[in-house]
């Protein structure tokens, strides 16, 4: 029944159709609290109602009064035009920039401006050093200045601290391996400043790459002034949250979410008109399906939610408090559509945290194949996928960070195409987007949420032992990658048992964490909970018993702890707020000398923000810090208890943690 189930899905499911809606999202200018914006969100409204669906939209506040949790809201934003000209030694003037071409032209959120101004050139204007040694003194006081580096942090050196008036921007973000800044010569990347209320606030214009390269040798040779007029507004508006369902039969406050965040800019096809698309038209299969009778009625309801990225989670989520114990799963839908050959892109299913372990990834992998094994061997005798695809563990950045946080509780995968050589440029166009791919995402996801609404105990019982297996799985590999790393003297042998042990302990944990999770599916599963935790455990002794057998075991050697986990091993932090809060980046307290230190701690950090998100995860007031490294570690092989301890106290300064 579930194979025949998933084949109707996947046959009802249009990738054409849902590029159609690819085509008439990327038309709109969708950057957070903004008319174009709204007038997405009005398109999704009507295809969902003119497919029948219980749909609506729901509107929060756009202002910097309000917080969503620990989440700040932000103005509305409109721009009417923007102009960049250079203007030449005879007085001529070239343009640069114009967002009614390429709304990325315009740095997002940047305020008015008519008016000239001499260009000073900085490489990146990240230290406040840059601004000591600039050529015959000069300074950017009242200037524009030219840089590659990070705007934020540009905007508040050259801005805030030295009085430049404006930036223009020629960078392009590498996406390894599939780009470099020169491969994409002639596009824009999407940059965007984010004011709080507080900050003194400036204009930006982005130029490209091959622009960056002859404005900078222009710059070397002699003083540059440059023309501006921008008509744009800053004012309190609102955002919109899309919100549809199909209601359950037996259950219909129970619910599982599918998400896509609807902003950015014009035309952001695959980033995240497609993710828009995939759900719209999951939403109206699934619709289809159930009406013409060729689905049985779930028992629980599919909730549909589309929304600016993080802030709109946040906000619905913090208005629909009461509905969240019924939440028990969902699915993230963020970049989805890309053409693997044009972008480079692999179909990745993202795990969520340790933290927050559940059946989700072990349910989605599965449909994965179900769905998609489909190209037979040259025999016929077995089949394989004809596209990349991969899963690996949590890295956030998207909607499903918020959901998936353990004080939420909604465990939430995100399926997403990565890398994208055209990522957050002008060329992440509608060419990029394929039907096929926008029908492997979309199918998935549907799939997924109609299994999830629908379990009962049979689905709960298969489930189940499908978990097992992935967990013998996963067990094995571990235990043959130690075995491996050990052989010829290439591994550091000194506690490499004892730390196997650890990841072993580790992975059990988190295993029967997952399978209890089922209980959401089915209440009465705890009997057959407890067979397969002990079969989990048996497996795990069969582990150990072939690293004994094929590679020596060797005593454990305690490693001395520096001075930064002895002060973890003292810390038990509690957090005191609801979703993910500020983490490392929550300088609000801080003083300029304390931001520029915090700045050239956190540069080429590998993997900070991924750490510091799981530490607030972990911090439930009944670990200590050190106790957290630990385990972050075992999720990710990253051990930084220097930034854990910093950002624990920061939080608490904060008053967002306590520490006991």
């Amino acid at each position: 029944m579930l194979k025949k189930q998933f084949s109707l899905i996947r046959q009802e499911y249009s990738g054409t159709a849902a590029k159609e809606d690819v085509a008439a999202i990327s038309r709109h200018h969708r950057i957070q609290a903004s008319p174009g914006y709204r007038a997405a969100a009005e398109y999704v409204l009507t295809e969902l109602q003119n497919a029948g669906l219980d749909a609506h939209i729901e509107t929060y506040p756009a202002n910097y009064e309000t917080k969503f949790w620990e989440a700040r809201s932000f103005q509305e934003w409109d721009a009417a035009r923007g102009t960049l000209h250079l203007i030449e030694a005879d007085g001529k003037t070239r343009k640069l920039a114009d967002y009614r071409e390429e709304k990325i032209a315009l740095i997002q959120r940047s305020i008015p401006f008519q008016g000239e101004a001499e260009v000073v050139l900085l490489e990146d204007g990240l230290e406040t050093a840059d601004y000591d040694n600039l050529d015959l003194g000069d300074t950017v006081a009242g200037k524009i200045v030219l840089t590659k580096g990070a705007v934020n942090r540009v905007r508040e050196l050259a801005v805030e601290r030295f009085g430049a008036i404006g930036i223009l921007f020629d960078g392009m973000t590498p996406a390894p391996p599939v780009r470099q800044p020169m491969d994409l010569a002639d596009a824009r990347q999407y940059t965007s400043f984010w004011w709080t209320g507080d900050e003194k606030q400036c204009f930006g214009f982005v130029l490209t790459p091959r622009q960056g390269v002859w404005l900078r040798s222009l710059l070397k040779k002699g003083a540059v002034k440059v023309k501006v007029d921008i008509e744009a507004r800053l004012y309190d508006g609102e955002i919109e949250v899309v919100t549809a369902v199909l209601p359950g039969t037996e259950k219909p406050d129970e619910s599982v979410i599918l998400v896509s965040h609807l902003c950015h800019p014009q035309p952001s096809a695959n980033d995240n008109a497609s993710g828009v698309a995939a759900n719209l038209e999951a939403a109206r299969t699934l619709k289809r399906l159930l009406d013409s009778g060729h689905l049985p009625p779930s028992k629980r309801s599919i909730r549909f939610l589309w929304m600016p990225e993080m802030t709109g989670s946040f906000a619905y989520l913090s208005r629909h408090e009461d509905e969240i114990p019924g939440m028990i799963a969902g699915l993230n839908l963020d970049m989805v559509g890309a053409d693997q050959e044009k972008t480079g892109a692999v179909m990745v299913l993202e795990r969520p945290p340790d933290a927050a372990a559940s059946f989700t990834v072990d349910l989605a992998e599965r449909l994965r194949e179900e769905l998609f094994d489909d190209v037979p061997t040259y025999t016929g005798v077995e089949k394989y996928a004809s596209f990349r695809y991969t899963t690996h563990g949590f890295s956030g950045g998207s909607d499903h960070y918020i959901f998936s946080d353990p004080t939420v509780g909604v465990p939430m995968p995100m399926i997403i195409q990565w890398p994208d050589k055209f990522y957050h440029s002008t060329f992440d166009t509608l060419e990029k987007v394929s039907p096929a791919t926008l029908n492997r995402s979309g199918s998935l996801a549907a799939a997924y949420a109609y299994f999830i609404a629908s379990a009962g105990e049979k689905e709960t019982t298969w489930l189940a032992y499908e978990m097992l297996s992935r967990y013998q799985t996963r067990l094995g590999r571990l235990a043959q990658k130690f075995i491996t790393d050990g052989m010829g003297g290439s591994f550091d042998r000194s506690g490499r048992s004892a730390r196997l042990e650890r990841q072993f302990t580790y992975q059990l944990g988190r295993f029967h964490t997952g399978l209890k999770s089922l209980s959401r599916l089915w209440p009465d599963i705890d009997t057959l909970v407890r067979e397969i935790a002990g079969d989990s455990v048996q497996m795990l002794k069969l582990a150990r018993a072939r690293l004994q057998v094929v590679g020596e075991a060797d005593a454990a050697v305690p490693i001395a702890p520096n001075n930064w986990e002895e002060k973890a091993a003292k810390m038990v932090p509690t957090r005191t707020y609801r979703g993910p809060g500020l983490g490392i980046g929550g300088t609000a307290v801080l003083t300029p000398q304390e931001k520029d230190d915090l700045f050239q701690f956190m540069k080429g950090r590998t993997g900070a923000y991924t750490i510091s998100t799981l530490a607030e995860y972990w911090a439930d007031g009944q670990l200590t810090a050190l106790e957290i490294i630990d385990r972050i570690e075992m999720e990710t092989g990253l051990r930084d208890a220097e930034l854990i301890v910093r950002q624990f106290e920061l939080l608490a300064r904060l008053d967002l943690v306590q520490i006991n």
